[in-house]
């Protein structure tokens, strides 16, 4: 496993731009996948989007698409989270998350190290 740590997150008005990180702690962070999830005030965690262990493949939530870009450097030990024309509906906390696999998933249930999240807060 990898410890994550996220940061990044604050307050921005809607149409803004945001950009989280994701850094990781451990020696097998390039061969983890990388999914990003919401938190929102009385909703479900919500998977916003994913890269692969290599970063050749990245998958995103409808709800984002053409919003979002999510790139990695394994170098750096980073995954990045590029949020652009954000909308209040996108408030929540972000937290990164990672597994061992082969397929880029986007249930929760196949990460297994976690984040503590950073909070986004878009207003109106």
């Amino acid at each position: 496993q990898v410890q994550l740590v996220e940061s990044g997150g604050g307050l921005v008005q809607a149409g803004g731009s945001l950009r989280l990180s994701c850094v990781a702690s451990g020696r097998t962070f390039s061969n983890h996948i990388i999914g990003w999830f919401r938190l929102a005030p009385g909703k479900e965690r919500e998977f916003v989007g994913g890269i692969s262990a290599s970063g050749g493949s990245t998958l995103y939530a409808d709800s984002m698409k053409g919003r979002l870009n999510i790139s990695r450097d394994n170098a750096k030990k980073t995954v990045y989270l590029q949020m652009d024309n954000l909308i209040p509906e996108d408030t929540g906390a972000y937290y990164c998350a990672g597994y061992t696999g082969r397929m880029l998933l986007g249930s929760y249930r196949y990460y297994t190290s976690w984040g503590q999240g950073t909070q986004v807060t878009v207003s109106s």
